[in-house]
């Protein structure tokens, strides 16, 4: 990209995003989860950089992949700048510029998105289904699945429940009645892509997810994964404004169905648990009362809040499956500790990722005996499904 372009992209960012109004406070560092771990790194750092005119120099930084863009800065600025879209705008100009960030598990999930583009593409990602699971090509309403069926093949080995969220969604629904859209049509919802400045793939994504969607008759489409919930909600009306179709958080959809009387919670699950609030759902949408009220309702349910919780939620160490590293592990295992310190035997998560990387962070050597983080890390849905 030339140096002119770059500046061009430059300015227009720093005026989208508010980035001229920081007077560099500080509290966006003193919120920031890799700032704990690593000193060195500041999120007003790098936007100081881009007003001083270091256009070049902040693209080609390593702090701008390192960023899990959680949101947590952007929530809490007094100021209203928008540390993580600042990020995400300059991820894409770094990648014009031919630098790209590193990507765990060798970049495969990328890969796979990359195939996922194509068109004419036949996948085989129903093979998840069970007996008795009732499931449509059209429909009222559609269950939009994620990339849940390719991380259990990679992960697997890790966490060997990676489906178990989507199963539960399928029985969840079905027991109230409904048979879900689920089709090997699907594509990755291109979350990764987008958040990575890898925007051509995430467009591309996008619109043959749309179309897919459009073509199933569907009202309302279900999502389960935050990061599915976030791209479909947030970023697919920038790729294709007449994309006007509900879209709702399962959580959101079950608290409904409550409210109608529809939903039924009669059946005990005696136990004490906690849950995570992903950064997706919670801060980059807002949705932090409806897993909640859906928890309280489950007969012989305890519910134990971590220190942080809600839109202060502590992020999981990874984003968008890039940099997964030491800092990464060290945010995590600080969770699993926050989780364990409650007394709760399980913690509840939405989120596929977040479920795999605190599974991942117990394993090998730990720099305390392994009492301290031994909680187990199920789907949240996978409780609704014993209540009902």
């Amino acid at each position: 990209m030339a140096a002119d372009e770059a500046k061009q992209k430059l300015d227009g960012l720093i005026k989208k995003t508010g980035a001229f109004d920081c007077v560099e406070c500080g509290k966006c560092t003193s919120l920031c989860p890799i700032t704990k771990e690593d000193p060195n790194f500041a999120p007003r750092l790098i936007v100081v950089k881009a007003l001083e005119g270091m256009a070049e120099q902040v693209a080609g930084a390593r702090d701008i992949w390192v960023c899990l863009t959680c949101a947590r800065c952007s929530a809490k600025c007094p100021y209203k700048v928008n540390y993580t879209e600042f990020i995400r705008g300059m991820r894409e100009t770094a990648r014009k510029g031919g630098v790209a960030p590193a990507c765990s598990e060798g970049g495969l999930m990328n890969s796979l998105a990359g195939l996922m583009t194509k068109p004419d593409l036949g996948q085989n990602r129903l093979g998840w289904l069970e007996e008795g699971m009732k499931v449509a090509e059209k429909g009222q309403y559609l269950l939009f699945t994620g990339c849940t069926p390719y991380l259990n093949v990679i992960f697997g080995e890790k966490d060997d429940r990676v489906l178990e969220g989507t199963k539960a969604a399928v029985r969840i629904l079905n027991k109230l009645g409904i048979t879900p859209v689920v089709s090997a049509d699907e594509r990755c919802c291109g979350h990764d892509q987008y958040w990575a400045g890898d925007r051509e793939t995430f467009e591309k994504l996008a619109r043959l997810n749309i179309e897919w969607i459009k073509s199933t008759g569907a009202k309302t489409v279900l999502a389960t994964c935050p990061e599915c919930f976030r791209a479909l909600t947030k970023d697919y009306q920038k790729v294709d404004p007449d994309f006007d179709i509900e879209v709702l958080h399962i959580s959101e959809f079950l608290c409904d169905q409550l409210e109608d009387g529809k939903l039924k919670l009669t059946k005990e699950v005696p136990e004490t648990v906690t849950y995570h609030d992903g950064c997706r759902l919670a801060r980059h949408i807002g949705v932090v009362d409806e897993p909640r009220m859906l928890l309280e309702k489950v007969p012989g349910l305890k519910m134990a809040e971590m220190e942080s919780a809600g839109d202060e939620s502590a992020c999981c160490g990874v984003s968008a499956l890039m940099n997964c590293d030491n800092t990464s592990k060290s945010i995590q295992l600080r969770r699993l500790k926050e989780a364990k310190a409650t007394g709760a035997s399980r913690m509840l998560a939405f989120c596929p990722k977040c479920r795999i990387h605190f599974k991942c962070a117990r394993t090998g050597n730990l720099p305390f005996p392994k009492e301290e983080v031994d909680i187990d890390v199920v789907d949240f849905l996978t409780v609704l499904d014993r209540a009902i």
